[in-house]
């Protein structure tokens, strides 16, 4: 059932995501392969028809759940380029002003500000 709706959750993507987000199309769960629904060839040429990556995953015995990880990551790692590791020169800064703040203004909060 989740298979039929992938292409849904797509067009949702597309039309609610940030411009040019990063997919991954995870079929879950491969090491029960005689209860599997949909087959590897199946679900890899649906992926390359809307053009994203495939990976099959279990967690239970552990098959490319790190491979998913690591491809989203470095997917979005090349996306965002060279000038966006944490080694980068650019340094951001976050300026704090150093003000009192009145507890004492009556209320019901009166001192858990």
């Amino acid at each position: 059932e989740s298979f039929n709706n992938v292409k849904q959750w797509l067009q949702e993507i597309d039309r609610h995501a940030s411009e040019n987000v990063n997919k991954l199309l995870v079929g879950n769960k491969c090491d029960l392969t005689t209860k599997k629904v949909v087959d590897y060839t199946t679900a890899k040429e649906f992926a390359e028809n809307v053009g994203i990556p495939f990976l099959e995953t279990s967690a239970k015995s552990a098959t490319n759940v790190d491979q998913a990880f690591m491809t989203m990551a470095a997917d979005i790692k090349k996306r965002m380029g060279p000038g966006a590791t944490a080694g980068s020169s650019e340094k951001s800064n976050v300026k704090i002003q150093n003000k009192p703040v009145n507890t004492s203004s009556g209320g019901c909060c009166d001192g858990f500000i």
